[in-house]
């Protein structure tokens, strides 16, 4: 009870670092990632610095997979980026099996007086919060090292061990089972490695324990993303792929390693860390140079199925899990407000097919995803309701304002397709409307330029870039003057008394209101990437900020 108490105790403490590190630099961490998915080099250095924060290649996968919509990231770097992880995970555990646990009475006290003092003070509430995580976890080690002493005189022990030391395949699959179970393949083999420096279990026993810590580690991303989509699961699958082969290539060479590592005399529990370093290096070699033909193998073994969970009203990325990590959640809702202008833009495009072609049951179609559109934003806004602010650093903060604002914005457009367009669309099935040609090509004119710029508000969302921002906003000046042109040609058809043009006159300036509404809706968008471009200094906009009112 002692050893499962502390190991409780490790786990706690490398979940407040995580969380600290995510709440305090979830920005930053999130940027080294993006910077480093340039090919496959740097994203194993990103993946590997991640990772040595968060203390968390779960949390790296996770990462990574907020990056995968739309697959516009090469597999193959996505990959490199969890070997990354994978290494870093064994440096962090070759510090911390040395003997730190003098630190951890000063990280302690410094940690909460800290967070107390900043209990509401946003990211140094949560600096200290990682203070006490790092002392818990020195304290939890110095107390699996004591309560597991005794156990080296147990004559029960040797019984329970005997079939895991006489069946290297069931030592292997139990250690991955208790990886999986706790969660922490860092946990796992500081705990292996506290066991072999009392002689509870030998070397070679704790070399298989190892490996199956490490087939344990790949198995948490990958049970937690099974239900994703394809393309998160080709990262995850992958992952387990490249560890599973190297525990196969490893297994023969194992009788012979004892030796080499009991010839250079280190203490037995850094033998059982450096084996752990060992093998991920060892995989980073095999791995790295072939890495594209992984990635292949993988799009092969999991399918890409984009269309199947298309149209459905369940959200596909709010996943509860990350809510406890900021800067994961934030991806999450990013991602499926995206889905959700897809959803918009769909509608949007379908708009001017059905006033083309008078199709009712296009415009029924149209309405119906709208149902879709409310049930998304309903969910996003739920989400992100779970996250407190305070847990947010002030960059989030903004970010958490941008997702719910365009989030809510969508909404507004899906109801003006919905409510008003689909309307009009019916009244002119109704009448048997016809436009004139002139009038036609100007609402075709006129609709494409909302269309490409809902596109590029999409892109804006994702990318956060300042010049297209500023390119979307001088855009409205455009379509206002465009909506003004449309007008005034409209009602010169008037005065010439053109037929259609006087039968259809209600609706033709209908309709381009209606656009000009969804446009002004596109395009807040863009405000608030300007405002933090000055607030940060990432770039100035070229005209005065206005404040944006869809009218």
């Amino acid at each position: 009870m002692h050893i499962a108490g502390a190991v409780c105790l490790l786990l706690w403490g490398t979940r407040m670092v995580k969380f600290g590190f995510t709440r305090a630099f979830g920005v930053s961490l999130r940027r080294i990632i993006a910077v480093g998915l340039g090919n496959r080099f740097t994203a194993f250095l990103s993946g590997a610095t991640v990772t040595a924060m968060l203390q968390s290649s779960t949390a790296t996968a996770l990462l990574l997979i907020s990056f995968t919509k739309k697959q516009t990231l090469p597999l193959s770097v996505l990959l490199a980026a969890m070997i990354g992880a994978d290494v870093s995970t064994t440096l962090v555990a070759q510090v911390l099996t040395f003997d730190l646990s003098f630190l951890s009475p000063a990280l302690l006290v410094i940690g909460i007086a800290g967070h107390m003092i900043y209990e509401h003070g946003g990211r140094k509430r949560h600096v200290f919060r990682l203070m006490i995580g790092l002392g818990l976890i020195l304290l939890a080690l110095s107390l699996i090292r004591e309560a597991s002493a005794p156990l080296k005189n147990s004559d029960t022990l040797p019984l329970i061990l005997a079939p895991l030391e006489n069946d290297p395949i069931l030592a292997v699959l139990v250690a991955a089972l208790i990886t999986w179970l706790i969660h922490s393949s860092l946990a796992s083999v500081l705990l292996f490695a506290s066991f072999a420096s009392h002689h509870i279990i030998d070397l070679q026993l704790g070399l298989l324990l190892v490996l199956g810590a490490n087939i344990g580690g790949a198995l948490i991303p990958f049970i937690a993303t099974f239900n994703e989509s394809g393309v998160a699961r080709r990262i995850t699958s992958g992952n387990l792929f490249m560890r599973g082969l190297t525990v196969l290539l490893v297994l023969p060479l194992l009788p012979y390693i004892p030796g080499f590592l009991e010839a250079h005399d280190f203490p037995l529990e850094r033998q059982i860390v450096h084996v752990h370093t060992a093998f991920n290096v060892f995989l980073a070699l095999l791995f790295m140079p072939v890495i594209p033909l992984v990635a292949a193998l993988c799009e092969k073994i999991v399918p890409y199925r984009p269309e199947k969970d298309a149209g459905k009203k369940k959200p596909l990325y709010l996943d509860e899990r990350s809510l406890n990590t900021p800067v994961v959640a934030l991806a999450a809702a990013a991602r499926e407000t995206l889905r959700m202008a897809e959803t918009v833009e769909k509608m949007l495009e379908d708009t001017i097919k059905t006033f083309e072609h008078n199709n009712e049951m296009l415009a029924n179609e149209i309405r119906k995803k709208d149902n879709i559109v409310d049930s998304l934003y309903g969910a996003i806004k739920l989400y992100l309701a779970k996250l407190t602010r305070e847990s947010l650093d002030p960059k989030e903060t903004d970010r958490y304002l941008q997702i719910l604002t365009f989030a809510t914005n969508l909404e507004h457009i899906g109801d003006i397709i919905d409510k008003s367009l689909m309307e009009l669309a019916k009244k002119k099935i109704r009448n048997r409307d016809k436009f004139s040609n002139e009038g036609w090509e100007e609402i075709k004119a006129f609709h494409s330029r909302i269309l490409e710029n809902m596109r590029m508000a999409q892109t804006i969302f994702i990318s956060e870039d300042p010049e297209l921002a500023q390119n979307l906003v001088e855009g409205k000046k455009d379509i206002r003057l465009a909506e003004r042109a449309t007008s005034e040609h409209h009602f010169e058809r008037l005065r010439t008394g053109l037929p259609e043009t006087i039968a259809t006159s209600s609706l033709h300036l209908d309709i381009i209101r209606d656009y000009r509404r969804i446009n002004s809706y596109i395009t807040t968008v863009a405000y608030a990437i300007l405002e933090n471009a000055q607030k940060y200094g990432r770039g100035k906009p070229r005209s005065p900020r206005k404040t944006p009112r869809a009218s």
